[in-house]
């Protein structure tokens, strides 16, 4: 890869990040005059920690990562802002992405100024590398891959993810939003060979927190201080540190059991779904949803909506044509769930 200094903006590399009060002191006893709080109110009077330490620490443990590896953000949504913010000059620099793919991807880049090259995946939802590297110019900085995709479902062969990351000279940013549905296909493991990569992963799906807003990006410790350094300083508040701290504690064990659940009644429902008159296909899929291809599916969207059953109709979405997305849901939903559908006419 090109060194950080020649990838990241001319202003990033010169920014004097904010110092708080928290930066200066990081004790957690003491009289505390120095931050202008209001002395009552206890705990909410003061500012949460600025780099989230104690969550750090918990996370680490969690995925195996030293805490000097992990940016902790408001969802993913704020590390792939703050990655463009990084990397890529408004009005010059480009980034490459596949397509279809999530859409905060784009929506980021229009925000940051920052042109976005999409590269068809195959007609089987597979990583088109040659044409993924090939779209690549001077100005690139960055590269999206989602793996498990969305909308698709389906994870991307790890070899031809590697073969990305090791020829791009910019950073691969890969989205792993879904990869506890898709056990042992996560490069977070291998994340020491590549200085060039930025994983993403979030507490917001196979964790059940998606209310809390708690975000990571993985990355080398050089990386990490940039998103640091250019962040908002009190990016997580009290509120969000404290439920995560708890709800990771007391889950922790119920994790794997909620993961197994998901993952046999999106068999189930694959299954069930197969069996239906209307739908022509059902993609493999290696997340907490299904994506089938439908006889009409903005009519049987409405349909649903109708019985208060509400799906994602993805059909304007590129090699997506009649689709719907479906979440699976507990037990109970996804059995209403098909019980509604024969009901379609």
């Amino acid at each position: 890869m090109k060194s950080l200094k020649e990838l990241l903006r001319p202003n990033i590399l010169k920014l004097q990040p904010y110092s708080s009060a928290r930066d200066e002191y990081t004790g957690d006893e003491g009289v505390f005059l120095d931050a202008n709080e209001n002395p009552f109110n206890a705990p909410y009077n003061r500012y949460p920690d600025p780099y989230q330490r104690k969550l750090k620490q918990l996370v680490a443990e969690i995925k195996g990562v030293p805490s000097d590896h992990i940016f902790l953000g408001n969802g993913s949504d704020e590390a792939i802002d703050l990655i463009y913010r990084a990397f890529c000059e408004p009005g010059r620099d480009n980034v490459v992405s596949i397509d279809p793919t999530y859409g905060m991807y784009q929506v980021a880049a229009e925000v940051n100024n920052v042109a976005v090259k999409k590269v068809l995946l195959t007609t089987d939802f597979q990583l088109d590398t040659a044409a993924l590297l090939q779209a690549v110019d001077d100005n690139t900085k960055l590269m999206w891959i989602c793996s498990p995709n969305n909308p698709t479902g389906n994870c991307f062969q790890t070899d031809e993810i590697v073969k990305l990351i090791t020829s791009f000279e910019g950073v691969v940013v890969l989205d792993e939003a879904y990869i506890d549905f898709a056990p042992g296909k996560s490069l977070l493991s291998q994340l020491s060979r590549y200085p060039n990569l930025i994983i993403l992963q979030t507490f917001s799906k196979a964790w059940g927190m998606a209310g809390i807003r708690l975000g990571m990006a993985f990355a080398q410790p050089e990386i990490i201080q940039v998103l640091s350094r250019i962040k908002y300083p009190y990016n997580l508040n009290i509120l969000s540190q404290q439920k995560a701290l708890e709800l990771l504690s007391k889950n922790g064990p119920r994790f794997n059991e909620w993961v197994k659940l998901l993952v046999d009644e999106r068999a189930l429902l694959v299954k069930q779904l197969n069996q239906l008159p209307f739908v022509l296909k059902v993609y493999p899929s290696d997340a907490n949803f299904v994506l089938i291809q439908t006889t009409d599916a903005t009519k049987i969207y409405q349909f649903l909506i109708a019985q208060k059953i509400i799906v994602r109709n993805r059909s304007s979405v590129s090699l997506c044509a009649g689709c719907l997305r479906i979440t699976v849901g507990t037990p109970g939903e996804n059995v209403g769930l098909i019980k509604a559908l024969k009901k379609y006419q």
